[in-house]
This record gives C-alpha cells, sequence and structure tokens, in this order.
C-alpha cells in the first residue's frame, strides 16, 4: 500500500501526554531479601562485585570528603577462566563455583539498596559464548544484574582506583593482570589518556604452556613469546618515554610483591632480577603442587608462572626496571565510578561520563544532533506516560538510545537501524557496560521496522514501554522539522496501549496516519505483550 502523498506531521513541539494506568515502575534489577533504600547499617556504604576470570572480590567501601574507607573485603579463587572449554563454552563445574561464590556474597550484602551495588564481569564472560546462560542464572542467585564491561572501560576503572587511592602528578603507566585478560593504562593525575586491554591472562598461559602444572624452562620460553606476540602492537604507545613511574595493581602483580618481600629478595619492589629469581624457585619445583615460595598463597600456585611470564615480558620489553604494587583496583574503581553515578542522580541535570560518551559518539558519526534532539524529547513525554513512575536509569537508557539511533546513518542510510545497533553494541563508549550497550543497539534495532527482530528483549516490559516510546517518537518526528504540532495523547491499560490525535489530525496528517495505522498493526502480530491500538480523529 502507498502512503498519500501529502502532507506529513511536523515534529511536535507543544507536548502532551496523559495516562490512565499505574503502568510497572519496578526496575529491571532485583534486590536481595530484606533490601530497602532505608536500611540503616547500608546508609552512605557502596558496594562492588569483581566477578575475574581468576578470583570473585566483593568490596563495601564509603567515599566521604575525599577520603577512602574499605568497610569489608572477601575473595575466593573461583577459576571461572579455566572453565573454559575449546569452543569458548562455559562449563557447568566452573560455573557451579561462581554461583557457590554468589551465593555467599549476597549473604553478606543482605539488606543493600539495589542502587548501591555494582556487580562487574570481565573477560572469560566476555568470551564465553554461552554467557547469557550464566549471566541469568548468576544474576537470580546474587539477587542483582551482573554487567559485563569491554576491555577498555576495565582498563578505565582500574585507572580510576589507582588514581583515587594512589594520587600522583608525574605520568604512570598502570599494569593489571588478570586470569585472561592484561590491561595497560597510561595516565596523568585523574586523567586516563590511553587504555587497551589484551587478552591474555595468568589462567590462559598457566593452562596452555604449563599442562599439568609441569614448571619447565621450554613453558616459560614459549609463555613469553606467546605474551610477547600479543603485547607487540603496545609497544610504541606504552614505551618508557611516556611515564615515569609504573604500578602494577591486583592480583598478579600483588602476588609476587609479597613474595619478594617476604624472600628479602626486594622491598616489595618488582624487578627483572626479582621476577628471574622468582622463575628459577618455579624451576628448581618443577611442579605447581611443590611450589614453596614465602608470600604465596596455596590459591595463587596454579597461576602463578602465566603471570611470573607476563610481568617479565612487560619489564624487559616495556623497559619496567621498578613495578611498584598499586592501592587501587578495579573493584574500588567501580565503587568511585558508582559514587560518581550517585551524585550525578541527585544533581538537576543527571549529567555522569555516560551523556559525555554520547555526545562524543554523535560528533564522530556525524549525528543529526537537532533531529536526535527532537526523538529524546518526544520519547521521553511518550515513555512517562506509559511509565510514570519509571526508574530513572530506564529513562535515561531511552534519551541515549534515541540520542544515537542514526548513527547507523553514516554507514549508510539504507536499514540504518540495523548499522545504529551493530555500532551501539561494539563501540568502545566511556561509562557503559557491554550489557548495557546491547541493550541500548537493540532498542535502536526496534525503531523501525517488524518486531520479530527484537522478540526476546520484548519479553521484558520496561523493554517494551522503551521501544514503543522510541517507535512512536521516531514515527512522529520523521518529517524533521518543528512548527508547533501537538502531540497525540497516549494512555496505557494494562497491557494495551492507546494513541488519539486531536479531531481534524488525521486529515490534515494523512501521511503520519497512515504510519499509526502501520504501527498498530506491528503490535498487534503477537509479539510480546504489548498491544497499540490508534485512533486518528
Amino acid at each position: 500500500m502507498t502512503p498519500p502523498a501529502s502532507r506529513a506531521a511536523p515534529a511536535p513541539a507543544a507536548l502532551t501526554a496523559s495516562s490512565t494506568s499505574n503502568a510497572s515502575a519496578a526496575s529491571n534489577t532485583s534486590a536481595p531479601p530484606g533490601a530497602s533504600p532505608a536500611t540503616p547499617q547500608w546508609r552512605g556504604l557502596l558496594a562492588a562485585i569483581d566477578i575475574g576470570s581468576n578470583s570473585f572480590r566483593l568490596e563495601i567501601g564509603q567515599w566521604r570528603a575525599g577520603r577512602y574507607r574499605r568497610i569489608d573485603y572477601l575473595k575466593e579463587a573461583v577459576r571461572l577462566g579455566a572453565g573454559l572449554d575449546a569452543e569458548g563454552r562455559l562449563g557447568r563445574e566452573a560455573a557451579e563455583r561462581g554461583l557457590a561464590c554468589l551465593r555467599r556474597f549476597r549473604e553478606r550484602l543482605a539488606g543493600i539498596p539495589p542502587a548501591q551495588l555494582r556487580a562487574v564481569a570481565t573477560q572469560t564472560l566476555r568470551e564465553a559464548t554461552n554467557r547469557n546462560a550464566f549471566l541469568a542464572e548468576a544474576g537470580q542467585v546474587l539477587g542483582h544484574p551482573i554487567e559485563v564491561i569491554s576491555g577498555r572501560e576495565e582498563a578505565r576503572l582500574i585507572y580510576k582506583g589507582v588514581a583515587r587511592l594512589q594520587p600522583s602528578t608525574q605520568p604512570r603507566l598502570v599494569v593489571d593482570i588478570g586470569g585472561r585478560s592484561t590491561e595497560l593504562i597510561l595516565g596523568q593525575g585523574s586523567n586516563p589518556l590511553k587504555a587497551e586491554s589484551f587478552a591474555i591472562g595468568s589462567v590462559s598461559l598457566s593452562l596452555r604452556h604449563f599442562p599439568g602444572g609441569r614448571l619447565t624452562a621450554e613453558g616459560f620460553h614459549a609463555a613469553q613469546v606467546a605474551a610477547g606476540a600479543e603485547l607487540e602492537e603496545a609497544l610504541e604507545p606504552f614505551a618508557r618515554p611516556h611515564w615515569l613511574e609504573a604500578l602494577g595493581s591486583s592480583g598478579t602483580a600483588g602476588a609476587v610483591s609479597q613474595i619478594l618481600a617476604a624472600a628479602g629478595i626486594t622491598d616489595g619492589t618488582i624487578t627483572p632480577e626479582g621476577l628471574r629469581w622468582c622463575i628459577q624457585a618455579c624451576l628448581r619445583a618443577g611442579q605447581v603442587d611443590r611450589l614453596d615460595l614465602p608470600g604465596l598463597k596455596p590459591e595463587r600456585r596454579p597461576v602463578l608462572a602465566g603471570g611470573l611470564a607476563i610481568l617479565y615480558t612487560l619489564a624487559t620489553h616495556f623497559g619496567i626496571d621498578r613495578l611498584q604494587p598499586a592501592r587501587g583496583a578495579l573493584r574500588q574503581g567501580v565503587i568511585f565510578d558508582l559514587d560518581e553515578r550517585l551524585a550525578a542522580e541527585r544533581a538537576p541535570d543527571h549529567h555522569d561520563l555516560r551523556d559525555d560518551s554520547v555526545a562524543e559518539l554523535q560528533q564522530r558519526f556525524q549525528v543529526d544532533v537537532s533531529q536526535a534532539h527532537r526523538v529524546r524529547e518526544v520519547s521521553r513525554v511518550l515513555h512517562a506516560a506509559l511509565a510514570p513512575r519509571a526508574p530513572l536509569e530506564l529513562q535515561r537508557e531511552l534519551g541515549w538510545a534515541a540520542a544515537l539511533h542514526e548513527i547507523g546513518m553514516m554507514v549508510s542510510h539504507h536499514d540504518h537501524h540495523r548499522h545504529s545497533a551493530y555500532l551501539l553494541s561494539h563501540v568502545d563508549a566511556a561509562g557503559f557496560s557491554q550489557s548495557q550497550q546491547r541493550r541500548l543497539g537493540d532498542l535502536v534495532l526496534g525503531q523501525r521496522g517488524g518486531l520479530r527482530k527484537v522478540e526476546a528483549a520484548l519479553a521484558d516490559a520496561d523493554f517494551a514501554a522503551q521501544l514503543l516510546s522510541l517507535r512512536l517518537a521516531a514515527l512522529l518526528c520523521h518529517a524533521r522539522g518543528s512548527t508547533g504540532v501537538t502531540l497525540p495523547q497516549l494512555t496505557l491499560e494494562g497491557h494495551r496501549a492507546r494513541l488519539v490525535t486531536a479531531s481534524g489530525w488525521s486529515a490534515q496528517f494523512p501521511r503520519s496516519a497512515y504510519l499509526l495505522a502501520e504501527e498498530a498493526r506491528a503490535w498487534g502480530r503477537g509479539i510480546g505483550s504489548l498491544r497499540l491500538t490508534v485512533d486518528c480523529m
């Protein structure tokens, strides 16, 4: 059917909307039993869970008046990364270890308001092909959603933790060797200037080059070659002239520092000579089970050799003659970032780092900012009618999706929503987790056309309300101009939304009336539970 060759409705300027329902305002997060914003023992406290490839860590702390106070810290060697098979699937045994740990963490977190906790996952769950199943189960066990963060976002948060707890004005290199990834960050003061993540870590190297726990010279040589190959592209951007001091964050650097200090080799500073001493000690032991180094914790034995290989490669290739253990790590960075987000929520404009990333993406992909603003404002009004008590984070997600719904135009006008979805799901955007970027990607993918492509996401009522608001806003603003048209009235009763235009509207804007009728048909095809009725007067 060809739409009438008549005027399309210009973008609304005077916006009005109402709702006759009590639309669901439940957050898409599930709080642990007894959680309440007024729980006295949690007032002013923040918690972070770092779901790493080797260890799971829970930190509870407080940032007040420029000072950080740790309240509690729990760590368990789960070795989740050792559970990935050759096809990248997370095995059941490793998954059960992780779930058991999260159950114990949940006990400690009983009563925490959801807004004061953030759980992030790193390289193993970036790689795992069946991660969605594990994340769903883990979220239920923990009673809180788990966000997968990108390698660069992990690096940014690591640097934030180090910079806050160990401030310095000198240019510095921060190194974090995890179970399946290594992060390198150049920064000065509180600003990370360059951050990269490399898919090599203590667990992955140990499994591959020291099978059965056998510690051989050949294994160390092969592990160092593998580490050098992975890190080769970082040689110039992270070279010695770019920094004056080097810090090692998290498990591997901390463990080696403790060994060297306990053995009296150094004061805890990691040096090439100290690393050679550690490697020789491993070779003398010959087997992981026979390692008996001072200061070495039992859970660190299986992955020590891989970590040493990476450290020695970094020291020799990047000219690191002294690596000091850092006082900050990913978990503290998550807490500080969460503190900044909560402060932004209390501010009138709710601005945080993610808004800066959205503005940068608009500029990079030459978005029509005026059109993005129109769609954003209309979608917000429509969403307020559908979900008047929606959590602020859901409102902000819709705003970001609207602001970026046309970034795919830079690739091609044809099917631009698919290009937009791909870019949003894969681009590095500081402040966003991969999980949230994928949700934004689903929103912009579903902004037009059939709904079958986002059918799974539509099972979430919050997502359905966001998507309907975005689709209607894009439709009502498709003329890409503003002449003061009043927004049709949108109401919601149960699972049925109703859009009613003013008298004479359909005669004045037959093309828009046609598009609204098509939209109602799209929502009436049995996909998801939300339905739309359109009454064009």
